[in-house]
């Protein structure tokens, strides 16, 4: 079968498809009914069926596979390496599911969970789901205020955190932060369960704070069996970055993401049992609840889990993980790879990478450069993957375990199976049928399995977010831009807020920052639109050179600016020059990796760029400031 076949299937043969894909999972109780869309836009899969997340990524792998590699925590922070087995990781998991009930927490209860990138983050997910409560994961290190809203927004009864996290050799206090943040949360925990890794000093609060040293001894021998719960339970809240006002919670269900997940790792990742599989996220991040916790466990694979740097103790830390560990599948982002570009190539050619059969990439438009860079590094296909933390996993990509498929530069690739993509114009709500058409991405209704069910206690919010952009149609917008090409593969061309309008002509950033990316010697680009009184809007660009040894004065970053809008003005024309090109140390990034782009729009305009708790680096933003604002 053709992937097209199998894409149309989906669609066509809709119950059917997903029948079959709902065998990769155990059920305790089957479906009665795959899809129930008789509410639209709200989708129910699998009703009647009941199953358990944590059963099928961890409990039916311990009879075959027991002394396997499930999980691998490596901490280049504090040089710490641990693998634990299937059998290993369901102990652990129980001590910590018996240790959450014997702070009251029960089915339907969430739990925030605070953390590092350490192993007992993922037990505390995996514990959430075995006795059915909800947990939150906050990425570690938001600041307080970020921290409370969310308090507020998840109510959880009990929040897991630890002492603190490390980055680059530095202690990051995580209890300061989180006694801050309960202490202006309206709704207040009744316990907090604390990993003590020994990096700061902590103070307890008496009968509120517990020590997981502590109630894992009292639970050493526990015994606590998964909770079966309906394909439609709630399993967990993630809260979207960059929401203003009150905090977005996507709200996921249990029997549906199990699904996506199983066939995801079949089609997509083509993660096999026994094999490794190594996501560079964050368990903060969608990526990091779908591929490093629960896709790859419930595929039978081991999966790492990385706390530190890419660069530290040196460029080779990466492959030296997949050396040893021989990693099959890898997951991270452009931003990632755009870092390791600029250190010594010698690293890639320092460690057996033969075990790598695929590197994906995600989070952020994959510019051509840095692809073709790393293909040949690795010399293994790049896959690219667009996706979102409303749909769970990915919209478009390559499911080359269906048919194998060839990547294109630039683009994320085809529409995935139970995904009906379609291109609309934003002002008149036409479908865009035709090639190379510019539109908005949306997706026609029911989503498919593992995509949000709803906005947390906000079904209003849900339908008028996501449900009525596109004048006269009820479809998903993922407010992106995007174009389709001949043969089907799709092209992001940056969100709709981010379209520049210069003197009435619309043009996506993502455009600019490819024709700046092929500059040689351009190693990140962030374009901005900002307000002009002539044109309405001007772009402006930021860029990281490669080489920035020769930039000293202001002739030559003057120069290279000149160079980067003839570049600019061979590809795009003269209307998609920047007004200015910036040469800048290093872009403002949050500390996932994504651009702060409107903090920079913001700077730019003279305008406060409001909440930057998640940002990296403070002073990336103040060197553009000082740029643009001199004197």
């Amino acid at each position: 079968m053709t992937y097209a076949q199998f894409h149309q299937r989906s669609l066509t043969e809709r119950d059917a498809f997903w029948t079959e894909q709902a065998a990769l999972i155990d059920w305790q109780q089957p479906p009665q009914q795959v899809c129930d869309y008789s509410n639209p836009p709200f989708a129910r899969w699998f009703v009647g069926g009941t199953t358990n997340l944590c059963h099928n990524a961890v409990d039916r792998h311990v009879a075959a596979r027991g002394d396997q590699a499930a999980l691998i925590a490596v901490s280049t922070e504090t040089d710490t390496e641990r693998v634990y087995t299937y059998a290993e990781l369901q102990r652990e998991v129980e001590r910590m599911a018996a240790s959450l009930k014997s702070l009251g927490v029960g089915k339907g209860d969430r739990v925030l969970i605070y953390m590092p990138m350490i192993a007992e983050a993922a037990f505390a997910m995996l514990a959430c789901a075995r006795i059915g409560a909800l947990h939150t994961v906050v990425f570690g290190g938001f600041a307080s205020g970020a921290l409370a809203s969310r308090i507020d927004d998840a109510e959880p009864v009990v929040i897991v955190s630890a002492d603190g996290g490390s980055r680059g050799g530095k202690p990051v206090p995580y209890k300061p932060l989180l006694d801050a943040a309960i202490s202006l949360a309206a709704h207040k925990p009744a316990a907090v369960l604390l990993v003590d890794r020994g990096l700061v000093s902590m103070n307890y609060t008496a009968g509120r704070d517990h020590r997981w040293s502590d109630l894992r001894q009292q639970h050493l021998d526990a015994r606590v069996p998964c909770e079966w719960v309906d394909a439609t339970h709630p399993s967990y809240t993630l809260y979207t970055s960059g929401t203003t006002g009150k905090p977005k919670g996507v709200q996921r269900d249990t029997g549906g993401y199990a699904v996506a997940l199983a066939a995801s790792m079949k089609h997509i990742f083509q993660g096999n049992p026994g094999e490794t599989y190594f996501s560079t996220s964050d368990i903060g991040w969608v990526v990091g609840h779908s591929y490093i916790v629960y896709g790859p466990l419930i595929a039978g694979m081991a999966t790492i889990v990385y706390e530190g740097l890419p660069t530290r103790p040196d460029a080779g830390i990466w492959w030296q993980l997949v050396e040893k560990y021989k990693v099959t599948r890898m997951f991270s982002a452009p931003t990632a790879v755009r870092v390791l570009k600029k250190q010594d190539p010698a690293y890639l050619s320092k460690y057996d990478l033969s075990s790598l059969k695929a590197l994906y990439l995600a989070g952020e438009p994959l510019d051509e450069p840095t692809a073709q860079w790393i293909s040949s590094a690795l010399n293994v296909p790049i896959i690219d993957n667009y996706w979102q933390t409303e749909s769970g996993w990915p919209i478009l990509t390559l499911a080359n375990g269906v048919q194998a498929q060839t990547s294109k530069f630039g683009s994320p690739g085809v529409a995935m199976y139970g995904y009906d993509v379609k291109l609309f114009d934003e002002s008149t709500g036409e479908e865009l049928k035709g090639p190379n058409q510019k539109g908005v991405v949306a997706i026609e209704g029911p989503l498919p399995p593992g995509c949000m069910q709803t906005v947390w206690r906000d079904d209003q919010r849900f339908v008028n977010t996501y449900w009525k952009s596109i004048p006269g149609k009820l479809v998903y917008s993922t407010f992106d831009w995007g174009i389709r090409d001949e043969d089907g593969y799709f092209f992001i061309l940056g969100r709709t807020d981010d379209v520049i309008n210069v003197a009435g002509h619309r043009l996506g950033t993502r455009e600019i920052e490819e024709s700046i990316s092929s500059h040689p010697n351009v190693a990140e680009v962030a374009v901005v639109g900002v307000a002009d009184n002539l044109k309405g809007q001007v772009a402006m660009a930021f860029v990281v050179p490669k080489d920035a040894s020769a930039l000293d004065g202001d002739a030559a970053r003057l120069k290279l600016e000149g160079e980067i809008m003839k570049v600019v003005d061979g590809q795009l024309g003269a209307v998609a020059r920047p007004s200015r090109v910036l040469i800048v140390n290093v872009l403002p990034k949050t500390r996932s990796g994504k651009l702060l782009r409107r903090a920079l729009q913001a700077v730019c305009e003279g305008r406060d760029p409001g909440d930057l708790t998640t940002m990296d680096d403070p002073a990336a933003l103040q060197q553009v400031r000082e740029l643009v604002q001199p004197g």
